[in-house]
């Protein structure tokens, strides 16, 4: 007998509709690769729901309906529309606390709060107007993290169905804002719970607390957040849910990023033709107005420019190693005392170290496969996608051992992964890499083997898959 799983996808953003950051790639992906794993036996009907922020780019968006929800003594109207993107239904949702916000994110936390309480509640009672009900509500953190907190509290007061909830939790420390005063206005109560106190009334601790499954973005960050260092405060409550917490590592789009096929390349390659690959490096040279020298180490950062990102160890660093023979490229945006600081670098040293301060996905592309080598020393890294997009490039990384990095990288034979957030130990970490680099066969052999990585999302949609059965199930 087949059986069918409703799954209700909710996400801030995801690719190719609206892209801020990796949960876009992560909603604009998962989803898809979870209907796709689909057989006769047991079919994943995954549907994703997203804001319909101004930006929202799409082809066939179609109006669906209107609804409202109370808030208070009045009624706010919801807007539905429709789309499908790979045979994936996709719900957009609009509504005045929508159009008041008009970026993804806001500097306003009070406009965030508004919107994404808004939304949740929304996307909650939008497939009632579907005739489709789901048995899955799959939040991704704070911003829709209040739809599986509100779903629990109806099925208390109102009797409502059971619908089990669960959070897949990108970055930890970004709760939300408090949203107590807009819940109590949708006339939705706060829970007597076993959070902190000034957790209570924030969106991602009450969805947490909430869901019947926590899932970490990689086995190591599911370790790490029990700890005090990496818990953000709530270490002990998710030890006390340690039953329920998971790590299931995010995948990347293998058919994207695939330097066989890849169009932002000069020339395309793949593990059989491994030898095309410095003609991109040496276009990436001349792009950059680097010295063309196909033996000379590139290091590469492609990263946001934060603090958690360690790109402050990466520019102390390079700074340390001034008199080593190498060139360097830094590709981001971000904090602008770190973007100040990477260009002071770029001046000090004009025919070694390149920075481009902005989002540039092109380049970015063209950096994964004519670098020799990426820098990811991060304090703290969820899961990350670039390590994994870079050995997939024939690039090897150069990453610290912290969550999902730690997962994917293996010292000495995909990779070169340091233990302490110090520059110091990136210094090393980075020395030993330029040591095997002269090396040109064991170089090509550490390449191959990041290449042969299989960072698709099928697995991680097979171990979405068994949560989703195992829920239901109880």
């Amino acid at each position: 007998m087949s059986q069918t799983i409703n799954v209700l996808f909710l996400a801030a953003e995801a690719d190719p509709f609206i892209k801020v950051g990796g949960l876009g790639d992560v909603a604009g992906s998962l989803p898809r690769a979870l209907r796709a794993i689909s057989t006769d036996d047991l079919k994943l009907d995954v549907r994703l729901v997203l804001p319909y922020h101004p930006a929202v780019k799409a082809d066939g968006i179609k109006p669906l309906g209107m609804f409202s929800i109370p808030r208070g003594q009045t009624e706010i109207q919801v807007e539905a529309f429709e789309t499908v993107l790979d045979g994936m239904p996709v719900y957009l949702i609009n509504g005045d606390p929508i159009r008041a916000n008009g970026s993804v994110y806001s500097l306003d936390s009070k406009l965030d709060a508004e919107k994404y309480t808004f939304f949740s509640l929304a996307a909650n009672e939008l497939p009632k107007h579907i005739n489709w009900l789901p048995d899955v509500i799959h939040a991704n953190d704070w911003h829709t993290a209040a739809s599986i907190y509100v779903s629990l509290t109806k099925r208390w007061e109102e009797g409502a169905r059971h619908v089990a909830g669960m959070i897949t939790l990108h970055n930890l420390p970004f709760m939300g804002p408090d949203i107590s005063a807009i819940l109590e206005s949708y006339g939705v109560k706060l829970a007597q719970t076993d959070l902190p106190d000034w957790a209570r009334v924030m969106p991602l601790p009450l969805g947490l607390w909430a869901s019947d499954a926590i899932v970490a973005v990689s086995p190591t960050y599911g370790n790490e957040i029990l700890e005090q260092e990496y818990g953000c405060g709530l270490d002990e409550f998710l030890k006390i849910r340690r039953e329920t917490l998971s790590g299931i590592l995010n995948g990347i789009d293998v058919a994207s990023f695939n330097p066989l096929e890849d169009s932002a390349l000069g020339v395309n390659f793949d593990s059989d033709s491994l030898e095309k690959r410095p003609v991109n490096k040496g276009l990436l040279q001349e792009r950059l107005g680097l010295p063309r020298d196909p033996d000379i180490p590139l290091l590469a950062m492609v990263s946001r420019m934060d603090i958690q990102k360690g790109v402050d160890l990466a520019l102390t660093a390079l700074k340390s190693m001034k008199n080593l023979n190498f060139q360097a490229i830094i590709l981001g945006t971000g904090d602008p005392k770190l973007e100040e600081a990477a260009m002071n670098i770029h001046k000090a040293f004009p025919e070694k170290i390149k920075v481009e301060t902005r989002y540039d996905a092109g380049l970015a592309r063209q950096i994964y496969a004519g670098s020799d080598m990426l820098l990811m020393p991060s304090r703290y890294e969820p899961c990350g996608l670039s390590q994994m997009i870079a050995m997939r490039y024939g690039c090897v990384p150069v990453v610290r051992a912290a969550g999902g990095l730690n997962d994917t990288v293996r010292n000495g034979e995909t990779g070169f992964v340091f233990e302490k957030p110090h520059h110091m130990s990136l210094m090393a970490s980075v020395k030993s890499a330029i040591i095997v680099y002269g090396d040109k066969e064991k170089w090509k052999k550490m390449q191959l083997a990041g290449m042969a990585q299989d960072f698709s999302w099928q697995n991680s949609a097979k171990q979405y898959l068994a949560l989703y059965q195992s829920l239901i199930k109880k």
